[in-house]
């Protein structure tokens, strides 16, 4: 008798056994199990956090806590909204996001290229030495950040209290670069030639043959840049020491000795939100671009 296919495939229970009656009880006690733990431990802070924003200060500190508002209070975020200034705290935030989204996209982009492509001298030696650099603590790298963007070197300019000193270090990704360049090698190199034969010239080839088909990876890169600006509270903080000009994270940490228990969880549900939309709307994007890296021809 021939054996199909799925009689043919490794799986940690065989077909035979959870075809039995107690094979597939025992598989679907494990799967709830195993579902309603990861959905526990990974939207259980989150729902925490909304549901805390519309409790009142007494459900909140109170031992034990409540696992639901009972009188829920709505306007506690639009309180929030207002007494903790998150709009311009919010314009502050997608300014430098999109800023370094911009540099990176511009930087990153034509350092992979060269890399990958144009082959300079010495080329593998300089990304041997990026990627280096990912195996140093970022905490580690805070002071002599810091001290370039107090004093510039050669320019001799004080970037503090400037987008550029956001900006500028966010540029110096070596997983961006890294991961630009392993998409750009995937390239068949029958394209480029096609056209410099052309005519085109090793810009032009870059803008009108390989960003094209680059959409995968430069979503995700865009969508690493922006968070990475997001969620970072260190580095904003140390050098955007000016009320108007500080960050979500910042702002927030800043503030919130003046309001509520309950006015500060809302303002972090708030702050959460915009990263929690992105992934919603572009995981897809998010693990195909990750997981590109041919063309099929």
């Amino acid at each position: 008798m021939a054996t199909t296919s799925d009689s043919r495939t490794r799986t940690l229970i065989s077909p035979v056994q959870l075809a039995r009656p107690r094979g597939k009880a025992l598989y679907w006690t494990l799967f709830v199990l195993v579902t309603a733990v990861f959905t526990l431990v990974f939207l259980g802070p989150l729902y925490w956090m909304v549901t805390g924003g519309l409790k009142t200060t007494h459900e909140i500190i109170q031992d034990p806590p409540t696992l639901y508002p009972h009188q829920p209070h709505p306007a506690t975020y639009a309180k929030a909204w207002s007494d903790l200034d998150l709009a311009r705290l919010l314009v502050n935030t997608l300014w430098y996001a999109f800023g370094a989204l911009a540099f990176q996209l511009v930087l990153d982009v034509a350092a992979a290229y060269s890399l990958s492509k144009l082959r300079p001298v010495l080329g593998n030696v300089v990304l041997g030495l990026m990627l280096a650099t990912l195996m140093i603590p970022a905490t580690v790298l805070v002071v002599p950040q810091y001290l370039t963007v107090l004093d510039l070197p050669l320019l001799h300019l004080n970037l503090l209290d400037t987008p550029w000193a956001i900006w500028l270090p966010s540029v110096t990704n070596a997983f961006t670069i890294f991961l630009l360049k392993r998409f750009f090698d995937s390239i068949p190199t029958e394209l480029l030639d096609a056209a410099a034969i052309d005519g085109a010239s090793p810009l032009r080839t870059l803008r009108s043959v390989v960003l094209p088909i680059s959409r995968p990876v430069l979503g995700v890169v865009s969508i690493f840049a922006v968070v990475n600006v997001w969620k970072d509270f260190l580095w904003p903080m140390l050098t955007e020491p000016d009320p108007a000009r500080r960050t979500l994270n910042v702002g927030i940490y800043a503030l919130s000795t003046g309001v509520t228990e309950n006015e500060l969880i809302a303002a972090l549900a708030i702050a959460s939100l915009p990263t929690l939309v992105v992934f919603l709307l572009f995981q897809r994007n998010i693990m195909s671009g990750l997981t590109a890296g041919g063309l099929k021809g």
